[in-house]
C-alpha cells in the first residue's frame, strides 16, 4: 500500500472519477505552512474550538499526539470533524497534514473528513511525524511520486525554518 508512513492521500481514494495522485498539483506539497498543536483525544475528532488560534498558511500541519507510531498501532488516534475541514477551507488552508494515519476516525466507513477534503479540493497529507516539531511557521516540502493511477503516494516531508 501507498498509505503507510508519511503519506500525501489523492482525490480518487475517497471520490469516484477524482485524481490520481499523478495529477495533484505539486504546489500543493510545498510552501509556507504553520504547525500548530492541537487538542487530540483518542478515538474522538478534532473541532474548530480545538484550535489555539486562527491559521496564518495555506498549508497546516495539526499535531494531535493521539497515535504512538507505525511499530505499536493503536486504533484510536484522532480524526478531523467535517466542519473544522470546512472552517480551514474558508480560512484559505489549501492543504492539511496530521500526525495520525487518516484524518477520519479508524471506525468512520462514510468517511466524512474526506469527503469534506474532496468537496473543497484540498490536500491531505498523514502519518508525519510532528512530536519533536515546536509549533510555528515553516517552509514545508512532501512531494508525492507521481505514481499513475494510484491513490496515494509515500513522501518525504521536511519542514525547514523561516527566518
Amino acid at each position: 500500500t501507498v498509505h503507510l508512513g508519511a503519506h500525501a492521500d489523492a482525490p480518487n481514494h475517497y471520490g469516484l472519477d477524482a485524481r490520481g495522485v499523478h495529477e495533484q498539483p505539486l504546489e500543493l506539497y510545498w510552501g509556507p505552512c504553520e504547525v500548530m498543536r492541537v487538542s487530540g483525544r483518542r478515538g474522538r475528532r478534532v473541532a474548530i474550538d480545538d484550535l489555539p488560534r486562527t491559521p496564518s498558511e495555506p498549508r497546516l500541519l495539526l499535531a494531535t499526539g493521539t497515535f504512538e507510531g507505525f511499530e505499536v498501532f493503536n486504533e484510536d488516534f484522532a480524526g478531523l470533524e467535517p466542519a473544522l475541514v470546512d472552517h480551514l477551507h474558508t480560512m484559505g488552508v489549501r492543504l492539511v497534514g496530521v500526525d495520525t494515519p487518516s484524518v477520519d476516525l479508524l471506525d468512520d466507513a462514510t468517511i466524512m473528513a474526506h469527503q469534506r477534503f474532496l468537496a473543497h479540493d484540498m490536500a491531505i497529507v498523514e502519518g508525519l511525524d510532528l512530536a519533536e516539531v515546536p509549533e510555528g511557521r515553516y517552509e514545508f516540502v512532501a512531494l508525492p511520486l507521481p505514481l499513475v493511477g494510484f491513490d496515494g503516494s509515500p513522501v518525504r516531508a521536511v519542514l525547514r525554518s523561516l527566518p
